[in-house]
């Protein structure tokens, strides 16, 4: 988790985030960009995101697509933790009051029964062993 001003660029704070960390990133489009992909490529971590449409197509494998398709599951995590767990406040009167709220929130959320996971159907499991598509 990390925690910025409205006005910052969301890509911004993503390569002190995966800092120690390696394998795939699975982004929006509006994570797409040549220094971002090579800052993240540079500490072992593959960005990955759908094209725009005049956009040169890239190949992804049967995985990588499926994972960019579940991406939903993210904003759900989000809009639970927003709305069940009440962490959109925006009237705080001290930073011990926000840090509070966000805190409580997220430990309410991580102690739910019943959180969202990915579902992959029978394709996407075969899908690990590597067949490539390109995407358009």
């Amino acid at each position: 988790m990390k925690i910025t001003e409205g006005n910052i660029d969301d890509r911004t704070p993503v390569p002190d985030m995966v800092r120690g960390l390696s394998g795939k990133l699975y982004g929006d489009k509006g994570y797409l960009g040549k220094a971002l992909a090579d800052k993240l490529q540079d500490v072992g971590v593959d960005l990955v995101t759908n094209v725009r449409k005049n956009m040169k197509k890239v190949v992804l494998s049967k995985w990588d697509k499926a994972m960019l398709s579940k991406r939903y599951l993210i904003e759900t995590v989000n809009d639970q933790v927003k709305n069940i767990s009440y962490v959109e406040h925006t009237r705080h009167r001290s930073i011990t009051g926000f840090v509070a709220n966000m805190l409580g929130g997220l430990i309410a959320y991580c102690r739910q029964k019943k959180k969202p996971s990915i579902n992959l159907t029978t394709d996407e499991k075969k899908a690990l062993i590597g067949e490539n598509i390109i995407m358009a």
